[in-house]
């Protein structure tokens, strides 16, 4: 009876394999990610064809942080989607090994930042760039490529294919080349640069000044200075390029949000309303050139979309414990990743559900201390905590930690 079973199977299979691709695609679109896997065990021709990333790819949407994004592009396209539908599962449970690499004996506020394969970690005055090991993820304890050049701490930097650009507490803006040794300096703001974008060859600074300033990769001195009212804590870029947003400390009765014109200078627009004072916005992503999430002092997330009205986000979410939010990443998808203020929080949302999907504390020293930046690949979570860098691998040796 189970040899006819196995002949049975085999026969099928062997039908099933005659089929024209973009029927058998069709077919198997049918099948969720365990009966796949069982398919893909049948023999040798079904294991190739069931490997493929256009079988996986619909599946692979709707799981957490597999790179493919709401508009179908493909971050990590040399991994596998089979694997990376594997990995998605243990993101979705809380399922990691947590380590902490890189450590140092002095509190700093740290910012990080995730290439491919290098990670760059700013640490005072210096930003060190680490090749990841290849197939683990870990980070080697000394950097193959140090930046320097700031006479203060470095606040913030963003990376673009071919530059460095980093704002310091000695007011400066740095501009280092990642294809040979030539650094510039932009000199402009009088006070600390709390937070600086790049993209392509255009920069946004802010700074405690209470100035925003555009400059470009090819300027030695701002093209346009706008005067807030208030400190400047985060901005980011719109990928079209025609605009950049500014995030303020909200000491004033007004929102902290606003949107500017980059060829103008002039304020388009100002986000939200009712913001409680001192609600400062810490951090920001443009997830779109529509989709813009953020997130500070107040303890919520909030999605705007560019394309409705500005007085109201379309969606948020609240940290459960009343702390404020240094930082976040989304996948493009439909994940959230988020910093706390206090004990190294980590919390990973789900953007389809209203509570948090899971809570991570990476620390359990007596002296609590925010996590300042966190970036993550379809593997790893890197976040920044003032004595250490932390990483979470969501791959081998699980432990289960909520």
């Amino acid at each position: 009876m189970e040899y006819k079973h196995r002949e049975l199977v085999k026969a099928l299979t062997m039908l099933l394999c005659q089929l024209p691709d973009d029927i058998l695609y069709h077919i198997l679109s049918y099948l969720d990610y365990k009966s796949l896997s069982r398919l893909s065990q049948v023999c040798k021709t079904t294991y190739h064809f069931v490997n493929r990333d256009a079988v996986w790819r619909k599946i692979a949407k709707e799981f957490l942080n597999t790179g493919i994004t709401r508009n179908g592009r493909d971050i990590y396209p040399h991994i596998p989607l089979k694997e990376r539908v594997k990995i998605a599962q243990n993101w979705y449970n809380g399922v990691c090994k947590i380590a902490a690499p890189i450590k140092w004996k002095i509190k700093l506020l740290p910012w990080l930042q995730l290439d491919g394969e290098v990670l760059f970690l700013s640490q005072a005055a210096n930003i060190g760039a680490y090749h990841l090991r290849q197939d683990k993820g870990k980070v080697p304890r000394n950097p193959f490529a140090i930046y320097s050049g700031h006479n203060g701490d470095v606040c913030r930097f963003a990376l673009t294919d071919s530059h460095l650009i980093s704002g310091g507490s000695d007011g400066k803006v740095m501009v280092h080349s990642r294809r040979s040794n030539v650094s510039k300096e932009l000199s402009g703001h009088n006070q600390e640069v709390n937070c600086l974008d790049a993209r392509d060859r255009l920069i946004v600074s802010g700074s405690r000044d209470r100035t925003a300033r555009i400059w470009t990769l090819d300027s030695s001195c701002p093209k346009y200075t706008i005067t807030m009212y208030d400190r400047v804590w985060s901005v980011a870029i719109n990928p079209t390029l025609s605009s950049f947003v500014t995030g303020t400390a909200c000491c004033k009765n007004f929102s902290p949000l606003h949107i500017w014109d980059v060829e103008r200078s002039e304020c388009v627009c100002s986000l939200g309303s009712g913001f409680r004072r001192g609600a400062g916005v810490l951090d920001m992503q443009f997830e779109s050139p529509f989709q813009l999430f953020t997130c500070g002092y107040d303890t919520f997330i909030r999605l705007w979309d560019l394309r409705l009205s500005p007085r109201k986000c379309v969606m948020e979410w609240e940290e459960p414990h009343d702390s404020a939010l240094y930082c976040i990443q989304t996948d493009g998808n439909h994940m959230i990743a988020s910093g706390s203020s206090y004990y190294g929080v980590v919390r990973l949302w789900d953007k389809r559900q209203t509570e948090c999907l899971q809570f991570f504390q990476l620390t359990s020293d007596p002296v609590s201390s925010p996590v300042y930046c966190l970036r993550f690949s379809s593997s790893h979570l890197y976040a920044a905590l003032a004595t250490a860098l932390y990483s979470m691998d969501f791959r081998h040796n699980p432990c289960n930690i909520r």
